[in-house]
């Protein structure tokens, strides 16, 4: 059963309707599922009919991971909003206990690059989303489909879908056995391999590549870094979603290298858990079936561990009007 914002919130109750709609500011970050209050993008939410809502971010005109590009934001801070928005909802909406875990089935994104430029300001997001095949094992949420118009200044920023199940402690624990010992799951993370070059993969420090080289080109390393402050904000037993679609990202840029772009496409499917305590593989081929342009360039990219598919994603790079001058980075 959806329920308005102001009945939900712990820090809303005692607002009043007309406060409350004034107000700016990021909501709490236990209901985005961080631990930085700093990396809370989502800053309100209400219900605007049952199973529709809006939902308000702001998106920094820098990040310390998601930094623009040729004065472009980063078009994987849409996919971290929605990230965030599915515990919202999950949380404040559809009564989802905390401690509840939302575990991620498929994410799919299409982006105006146009609406990425860098403004004077933040940009103020709103992400209108509707949810379809609402499940439930009793009277708890089960999983459900987010279909999410993303609005920057009036306008048509993104398309996205999100699905996703939600699984109580007991029943999580059962799936994950012995990976659900966060202790023992960290601890047991091999030594992280050397980084590709930066530049290759759209990035301007190691710290922030996630890529390893191999001695095949198309085939790479997840490089599973768990003091990364943005990736790993806390602990999990698992490779986290966001870390899997910035491997795709960037093997995606990898693959269109030298020629610059922006992920403007995107469309994933999680298979399995990508373990801490075993190589992931991330394997980069064409897209055949996906028609080519001058402008636009598909790539299908998989994550293989132990033998087993983890994600199968196809990602579309646009090429920029004016590449930047090409970065040269000495590998370490």
């Amino acid at each position: 059963m959806s329920t308005s914002a102001a009945h939900t919130l712990p820090f809303a109750e005692s607002l009043t309707g007309s406060l409350q709609d004034s107000l700016s500011s990021a909501l709490p970050r236990e209901y985005v599922h961080k631990s930085a209050h700093s990396e809370v993008l989502l800053t309100g939410w209400r219900s605007v009919a049952p199973d529709d809502f809006v939902v308000t971010a702001q998106w920094p005109r820098t990040h310390s991971f998601y930094t623009p590009d040729e004065g472009r934001h980063d078009p994987l801070l849409l996919a971290e909003t929605v990230r965030q928005a599915i515990p919202l909802l999950s949380h404040a909406a559809y009564e989802v206990p905390f401690g509840h875990r939302q575990i991620w089935d498929t994410f799919t994104y299409s982006m105006n690059p146009d609406a990425l430029v860098v403004g004077n300001a933040p940009a103020d997001i709103e992400l209108h989303i509707t949810c379809s095949g609402v499940t439930r094992r009793g009277r708890r949420l089960a999983g459900l489909t987010m279909h999410v118009t993303a609005m920057r200044d009036g306008a048509v920023l993104a398309t996205a879908e999100a699905t996703f199940t939600n699984q109580p402690p007991a029943i999580y624990e059962r799936l994950r056995g012995r990976y659900a010992d966060l202790g023992a799951a960290t601890a047991q993370t091999p030594p992280l391999p050397a980084p590709v070059a930066p530049h290759r993969v759209g990035r301007d420090r190691f710290h922030d590549v996630v890529l390893a080289p191999t001695s095949t080109s198309h085939r790479l390393q997840l490089r599973t870094d768990i003091s990364h402050p943005i990736l790993f904000d806390h602990q999990v037993d698992h490779a986290p979603g966001m870390l899997l679609i910035e491997a795709v990202r960037q093997a995606a840029y990898g693959w269109t290298f030298p020629r610059r772009g922006v992920l403007t496409g995107l469309e994933i499917r999680f298979s399995r858990y990508a373990e801490l305590n075993a190589p992931c593989w991330i394997e980069t081929t064409e897209a055949p079936e996906i028609p080519r342009t001058e402008s636009e360039y598909p790539v299908h990219v998989i994550g293989l561990q132990d033998g087993a598919e983890i994600f199968a994603a196809t990602a579309v790079v646009t090429a920029t009007e004016a590449p930047a001058p090409m970065l040269r980075v000495v590998a370490g």
